[in-house]
């Protein structure tokens, strides 16, 4: 194994905090080497609201996951999630000089940094500025200027940004657990790395990753990037539907949702009865199935349709020819593809992380789509999410608010040394 391409993923969710482990396989695929989970604490809505808790429990999955694979972990990329995540898309434009040579490198990195350029308040960072496309005198669309002749150049850019406080408390969290954080991506783009096929960017397509505690929501257009956004909505919401209802524990209502759960309910759930622990003076009782999909029927279709709204609201809803892929652990709840067709009247499907060898029968489910992807991410670079096919552009991530030059281009080198 080649050390210096190994690199380590976290992702601190509301519901579990994952560490993977992976390199670079034969034919230049992910191999997962290592594997660490455990239960998320000190988290809500996708922030962490205490650091404590937040650095425990990470400080168990990276010592599970140094264990998995043999090695121990000195850096590694981290994912970032939450209503305080914001995106919006810029254009810049530069002259060139001298019309009579190429459009180079160097001009194009200008154009980039023209195009990153935004106002935004002091309590905001920002957490990417990436690549949508370039225009030579104002023509149309090109994938790369670079060796064309013209006197301007035009460039879009797609920026994420994040609340500075989220930021901060998320590194620190991870550094307190003795992980250095060599990058912070957006989650949803690290799904998309994991889940989505080229056909699907090029065509248009929004990646739902509905997790513990918010959905996330990134739409490819024409290959790259067009819109993110992270909704305070998700599986919790359903769980605690559940627990509300039924009046019943909260393990008992998560147990109920993944076992018998449904986004639909049909009358022929009426004579499925089923025993679920409860409060009070009874030890449990009796309900049936279709009660219990009725109640996640309801806040399924309310997930389905705030996508709906955010996607209609960025333009984006009736050019998506690829309809939405759902992924994350919520999921994985039976029939939601089916539900999100017929709400949205848009194509649906549910994905799991694919391409990769190693330990997939340990991790191949929605649930491990973040994580896989943020290994991908870091492994073969961002120009496969930030990118159209055929283009090389150097990194294009910041790690602060963009004003003249660039601070930081993140390298992801050696993020692992032996024991």
């Amino acid at each position: 194994m080649k050390r210096r391409s190994t690199v380590a993923a976290i992702d601190v969710g509301s519901t579990k905090v994952a560490v993977l482990v992976g390199d670079q396989g034969d034919g230049d695929a992910v191999r997962i080497l290592g594997v660490g989970v455990a239960p998320a604490s000190g988290l809500s809505r996708g922030v962490i609201d205490n650091i404590q808790s937040a650095r425990e429990a990470v400080s168990i999955a990276v010592e599970k996951a140094e264990q998995a694979c043999g090695m121990r972990i000195l850096s590694a990329v981290v994912g970032i999630s939450g209503a305080h995540i914001t995106s919006q898309n810029n254009r810049g434009i530069i002259a060139v000089p001298d019309r009579t040579r190429p459009i180079t490198l160097d001009d194009r990195a200008r154009v980039l940094e023209s195009a990153g350029q935004i106002s935004i308040p002091t309590n905001r960072q920002v957490l990417h500025v990436l690549p949508r496309g370039y225009w030579v005198e104002g023509t149309d669309p090109v994938s790369d200027p670079v060796g064309m002749f013209g006197g301007r150049l035009d460039a879009e850019t797609h920026i994420v940004t994040g609340a500075v406080s989220a930021i901060q408390n998320l590194t620190k969290c991870v550094e307190g657990a003795g992980v250095q954080v060599d990058d912070i991506i957006l989650e949803s783009i690290a799904s998309a790395t994991s889940v989505l096929h080229e056909q699907e960017r090029m065509q248009g397509v929004a990646v739902v990753d509905i997790g513990g505690s918010t959905t996330a929501v990134a739409v490819y257009d024409e290959g790259t990037v067009a819109h993110t956004a992270c909704l305070p909505i998700a599986g919790s919401h359903l769980t605690h539907d559940l627990a509300r209802v039924l009046r019943c524990p909260w393990e008992s209502a998560e147990e109920v949702k993944c076992k018998y759960g449904a986004a639909y309910a049909d009358e022929s759930m009426e004579s499925q009865l089923v025993d679920i622990q409860a409060f009070g003076t009874q030890s449990s009782k009796t309900v049936t199935r279709k009660h219990i999909c009725e109640i996640l029927q309801a806040r399924s279709e309310e997930i389905l349709e705030m996508v709906g709204v955010e996607l209609k609201r960025a333009g984006y809803l009736d050019r998506i020819a690829a309809g939405i892929v759902l992924t994350g652990g919520s999921s994985q709840l039976a029939g939601l593809a089916e539900v999100a067709e017929a709400r949205l009247g848009i194509p649906a499907r549910v994905a799991k992380p694919g391409g990769y060898g190693g330990l997939s029968d340990l991790i191949g489910t929605p649930s491990f789509a973040t994580s896989i992807g943020l290994v991908e991410y870091a492994l073969k670079g961002r120009e496969r999410v930030a990118e159209p096919a055929g283009m090389q552009m150097p990194s294009l991530h910041f790690d602060a608010p963009v004003g003249g030059f660039f601070r930081r281009i993140a390298s992801i080198g050696r993020a692992l040394m032996p024991q």
